[in-house]
């Protein structure tokens, strides 16, 4: 975009405003030496007039630029600085007109926008009240920003579970920063403001321009091997992204994430984020914040201990009393043996007396008790002189019952062995007759079934021999 050269009708037009300015402003007569001195100025008259020049004699400009160092403020507004890569200039978009955006503004936006060019007069800063924007996309800077963040954050160098906890009690703080910088001389003043009897070492490098990112990457990792401090604070002052990005760069990000001590980060404003800030085991908002946080509070600590003191003198005392009252209590309860001796008789006694009120009490319950048991037993006791009676005679009879029983017995077991007797097998052979098997032991009892050779068992009423079946012959009638 070309703008159009407007220092002729700027000068014109300011050379006529101070001439009107200085006539309205003379000053009451004075010497001499004062009549051709210029007059002079109120810083709010300087400003307004730069105020009124600047909206009258810029206005319908629109401005392309990166958004830097955004803030949104309780109110609803934004404050933020519109830069390129050689200069930049502050900006301030009201909520109204923040609302009608069709995207809320972010941190790196590259933009246009246009609105009432001026100045602030109450700090006397140049500034464009913005009154439309129209989005381009991310800057250059910041969309390199987002694509090592994400990368580097996939890697688990940001992972919260490799970050280490600061020493409660450091006694020597390594500092890399730039030996130049007002950030360094903040963070020495805090420090021996906290805690006078820390050891710093400063680890010196430059912080902004080429090749810083390297000297600040080899400061970090001096540090790390020398393993000389307790805790590392890496620090520089507020600035523009640009002046910030050596704290962007993936050496920076790295010696930081390796580093074996602590490391706090405060680099730039509480609105600045740098990777290095995401890298470290602690982010400070500033400098002047990295130093409060790694270094103790003396006054702290001795207020601390003050009151500590105090407290363990309000326990001892405390302690002191009650015991000195528990002592009065058992000196008071202290007696004699004797006393002792003859309290403890008089208690035995008491208790022997008690002890045979108690036995001759339970004694004459208990008698009672068992005559009255005994009156009891004998109303309910039965009359056993007729059962005992019936008794004698159901045994009398069992006794007769059971004799007649076994002499039946008797007779019908004679009876039955007579019966047995006449007809057992025994009987027969006695008789005269035999018992004639094969020699499988079955009784023959035809002999139609035996055949030439056939071995027989004949058993008589006195033994018993063996025979063959043989060829039946003649024999002689008289034989």
């Amino acid at each position: 975009m070309t703008v159009p050269d407007y220092s002729p009708f700027i000068s014109t037009h300011l050379g006529r405003h101070i001439g009107i300015i200085a006539a309205v402003s003379l000053p009451a007569p004075c010497p001499m030496s004062d009549l051709f001195a210029p007059a002079a100025l109120s810083v709010s008259a300087l400003n307004a007039l730069a105020k009124q020049l600047l909206e009258q004699n810029l206005f319908g400009l629109w401005v392309g630029g990166e958004v830097s160092n955004l803030t949104r403020a309780a109110s609803g507004h934004y404050y933020f600085s519109l830069k390129d890569d050689r200069a930049q200039v502050r900006c301030v978009l009201f909520k109204g007109v923040a609302a009608q955006l069709a995207a809320p503004l972010q941190e790196g936006d590259d933009i246009e926008l246009t609105g009432r060019i001026g100045i602030y007069e109450a700090r006397g800063e140049f500034q464009i009240t913005v009154t439309e924007v129209r989005h381009k996309g991310l800057g250059r800077l910041y969309e390199a920003y987002e694509r090592l963040k994400q990368r580097l954050q996939a890697e688990g160098l940001f992972d919260p579970a490799r970050k280490q906890p600061l020493p409660a009690r450091p006694q020597r703080i390594g500092i890399v920063t730039s030996l130049a910088a007002a950030a360094l001389r903040d963070v020495l003043t805090t420090l021996k403001r906290r805690h006078g009897a820390l050891h710093i070492i400063i680890y010196p490098t430059a912080v902004q321009g080429a090749g810083s990112e390297q000297q600040i990457a080899q400061a970090v990792r001096t540090a790390d091997e020398r393993q000389e401090v307790d805790v590392l604070i890496v620090c520089r002052g507020g600035g523009s992204i640009e002046d910030l990005w050596a704290f962007n760069e993936e050496v920076v990000v790295r010696a930081i994430a390796a580093c074996r001590l602590p490391v706090v980060c405060g680099v730039g404003h509480e609105t600045d984020f740098t990777l290095a800030d995401f890298a470290a085991d602690l982010r400070a908002p500033t400098p002047t914040a990295a130093a409060e946080l790694v270094s103790p509070d003396r006054r702290q600590q001795i207020q601390q201990l003050a009151a500590w003191q105090r407290l363990l003198h309000e326990r001892f005392s405390q302690r002191y009393f009650d015991n000195a009252q528990k002592l009065d209590w058992l000196a008071r309860q202290l007696r004699h043996p004797r006393q002792d001796l003859a309290a403890r008789q008089q208690r035995l006694h008491t208790l022997n007396g008690q002890l045979q009120q108690a036995v001759s009490r339970q004694l004459g319950q208990q008698q009672q008790r068992l005559q009255q048991a005994l009156r009891q037993w004998r109303l309910s006791r039965p009359d056993t002189a007729a059962a005992r009676q019936q008794l004698l005679l159901q045994q009398q009879r069992l006794q007769s019952g059971r004799a007649q029983r076994l002499q039946q017995a008797a007779t019908r077991l004679q009876h039955m062995q007579q019966l047995l007797d006449a007809v057992s097998p025994q009987h027969i052979l006695e008789r005269g007759f035999s018992v004639v098997t094969d020699s499988r032991g079955r009784v023959v009892r035809d002999s139609h079934g035996l055949r030439t050779g056939q071995s027989l068992h004949i058993r008589f009423a006195h033994g018993e021999t063996d025979v063959r079946v043989g060829v039946q012959q003649q024999r002689d009638l008289f034989e």
